[in-house]
């Protein structure tokens, strides 16, 4: 089969697949978090939960990474560096939490409540992350 007839046919099994799933019913509606009880709807609102508290970390990060810049503008060359150093210990939380939060799915490892678990402890972290970057610049 020629690569361009492939990749064309591909596209229209992925797209016809889209349709499809945009029909069933419920499948782009959001459950009512408030009073979620199947397992499917309370996984699908953790990980709203946890969407919500990612933007605002990503909010106070630009924020507070603004203001480690201002500070090294500050300073002498050879005492800067907070931009640097905030830059590189997001980096390694983001690694730490997704790490951290792989292995606390594992109590429902496979099972249906693995997600709840997982979305559960990203939430719970980032909230914490954007506290913690919050605490840099309010001393």
């Amino acid at each position: 089969m020629y690569p361009a007839l492939a990749a064309a046919r591909t596209s229209t099994v992925f797209a016809a697949l889209l349709v499809c799933a945009s029909a069933l019913p419920g499948a782009a509606e959001t459950p009512d978090c408030a009073n979620a009880m199947a397992q499917q709807d309370m996984n699908i609102c953790a990980e709203i939960d946890w969407q919500e508290a990612d933007v605002e970390l990503n909010a106070a990060y630009k924020q507070v990474m603004a203001e480690m810049k201002a500070m090294d503008a500050d300073l002498p060359p050879d005492l800067q560096g907070a931009e640097d150093a905030l830059r590189t210990a997001q980096r390694a939380w983001i690694e730490y939490r997704d790490g951290n939060c792989a292995a606390a799915g594992f109590p429902m490892r496979g099972g249906s409540a693995e997600p709840l678990l997982v979305y559960g402890c990203l939430r719970q972290m980032t909230e914490n992350r954007t506290q913690e970057l919050w605490d840099l610049v309010n001393y």
